[in-house]
């Protein structure tokens, strides 16, 4: 049975003609089906949230567990026994702050490389008059599909370009991502082209439209793609193991990558030399390991949240 929500009517004398003012929301219907429809929405959306946050918040409260307790409990979420003691094996280096700073130079760095990168080449090719540009554009598409490899990859960077032992090994041959370009180039291809028309009559040239017209109008999309490559430059470990060859220069991901093999080689081989060594937490330092690689990023994502679903979408709708 349909039920019609309640309004209330109210007259009122205006320059001597009555004038009817209808407070609350007029011919609303909700029927059994549609309340129905609601809570198994809400109930599905919950399910989703929770199978997301879950393993979130089990990996947190995990890492402050004893490593008693993780190898006797199965799954659990409150420990028992709250312990720090992965945490302190994880901080017990010098390394480790040494590392966040190199990560955070690397992440901001890389960012800002990878979005100049993807605007300054996204912005010419959104223009239908540049020529060359179907040659420019197919040649973008091929490289999504086909590259060299991480063999070919090492001897450009290393012995071509002479780049390993540098930061730049790890920024350069990442410096755009084809995929992440195209979906900017069309956020641009929407702009409407009287902005930049009317830019011009005032006196301006491309680059003052690029910064003044076309930038401003476009931080939903650079916010989206520069989240994107941030978290790529602050999760990579892989290009700082192969090009690097002090350790100082190491970023954070690598650094907790070694902790992890060498808490694992050391307890085997150390517990036969040693019989007083203490064995390190392996399962709690894993779960510690993933919040302080984890975590930082995160901190992030909250000032960039009313951007992110905008972004990605405009730009992916237009063709």
């Amino acid at each position: 049975m349909a039920k019609k929500d309640k309004q209330e009517i109210n007259s009122v004398q205006l320059n001597g003609k009555t004038v009817t003012i209808t407070n609350g929301p007029v011919g609303v219907y909700r029927t059994a089906g549609s309340v129905v429809f609601d809570i198994f929405n809400y109930l599905i959306i919950t399910l989703v949230a929770l199978t997301t946050v879950l393993p979130i918040i089990y990996i947190i409260f995990n890492s402050f567990a004893t490593e008693l307790e993780l190898q006797t409990r199965s799954m659990f979420i409150i420990p028992h026994t709250w312990s720090l003691d992965a945490y302190r094996y994880i901080f017990a280096s010098n390394k480790i702050l040494r590392s966040f700073g190199n990560s955070i130079l690397i992440t901001v760095c890389g960012t800002a490389i990878n979005l100049f990168c993807t605007v300054t080449m996204a912005y010419p090719l959104s223009k239908k008059y540049l020529r060359g540009r179907s040659a420019l554009h197919n040649m973008v598409i091929i490289s999504m599909f086909f590259s060299g490899g991480m063999i070919p990859g090492y001897i450009v960077v290393s012995s071509w370009l002479g780049l390993r032992g540098t930061y730049w090994a790890l920024l350069l041959p990442g410096a755009i991502s084809a995929y992440n370009m195209m979906i900017v180039k069309n956020f641009f291809a929407g702009i409407p082209q009287e902005l930049e028309e009317s830019a011009h009559l005032d006196g301006c040239n491309d680059l003052t439209t690029l910064a003044r017209i076309v930038l401003p109008l476009s931080l939903p999309v650079l916010a989206t793609f520069g989240l994107f490559y941030a978290v790529g430059h602050w999760n990579s470990y892989f290009g700082a193991m192969i090009y690097l060859t002090d350790d100082k220069m190491y970023p954070l991901q690598l650094i907790l990558r070694n902790i992890i093999v060498t808490a694992e080689a050391s307890a085997g081989d150390m517990s036969l030399m040693d019989p007083n060594f203490v064995e390190p937490p392996k399962e709690s330092i894993k779960m510690a390991v993933i919040v302080v690689a984890t975590v930082p990023i995160m901190c992030i994502y909250p000032f960039l949240q009313k951007y992110f679903v905008k972004g990605v979408m405009v730009g992916a709708l237009k063709g």
